[in-house]
């Protein structure tokens, strides 16, 4: 898999990726993360990638022309182009699955005002939001959509049995962990994880879940419901 991220900030995207699991990912060849300098498609002496909106308005708002170009260069037939956006698809672990199976993804980063209308219309396939807030720029949002789909390709975590008992499987969030010492500060684990009755133990962490989504995430509950039906 390749993922380019087409940013003005090329080096933070470099060095959070170096610093965490998905840098060691890129050093074993699972996967190809590469920044592209937002800047280096501009076309002027002081590299400019934004400017004042038509009809006014507060902030500057980024030029339709380097990132047509950026994309341009990077894109194939096998290339989707997304734009991490608060106007997009509520980012989910579905979504992250679907993403993990492309074979290239480009992802650019907004700054400032927002993009020219043109790139929404015309160069990019999908948008993509993390949330209902706002950030200073995209790549924070774009780490976070790297980092949930790069995970799940195999060989990248060490354990690959985790990813089928993770939160939001099923529509359902994790079951409680518990580790050494068995009683600590008068609060012990419960019984049943000391039993090695492993069925009791696989029932207990399923009522679990469902009683902590039922009670945490009403929404998720509802689709875990509709789903059994």
């Amino acid at each position: 898999m390749r993922i380019d991220v087409v940013t003005i900030f090329p080096d933070f995207i470099r060095q959070t990726i170096n610093h965490s699991i998905i840098g060691r990912a890129c050093s074993s060849e699972m996967v190809t993360i590469e920044a592209c300098d937002l800047r280096g498609f501009t076309q002027d002496k002081r590299r400019t990638v934004d400017d004042a909106p038509y009809g006014g308005g507060a902030g500057m708002v980024l030029k339709p022309e380097p990132l047509f170009l950026a994309v341009e260069s990077l894109r194939s037939e096998k290339s989707l182009v997304v734009l991490v956006s608060p106007q997009g698809e509520t980012f989910t672990q579905k979504k992250a699955k679907e993403l993990s199976q492309k074979d290239h993804l480009i992802l650019l980063c907004g700054h400032y005002e927002g993009f020219d209308e043109r790139v929404r219309e015309h160069l990019v396939d999908e948008e993509l939001s993390i949330g209902d807030y706002v950030l200073t720029g995209g790549e924070i949002a774009a780490l976070a959509v790297i980092d949930s789909t790069v995970r799940l390709l195999p060989g990248v975590l060490g354990n690959s049995d985790s990813l089928s008992s993770e939160t939001f499987e099923e529509n359902l969030l994790e079951y409680p962990q518990f580790t050494r010492p068995v009683s600590f500060r008068g609060w012990t684990v419960p019984d049943v994880l000391l039993s090695g009755h492993h069925e009791q133990v696989a029932q207990w962490r399923r009522r679990q879940q469902e009683e902590a989504t039922r009670l945490k995430r009403p929404d998720l509950w509802r689709k875990y419901i509709d789903s059994k039906k």
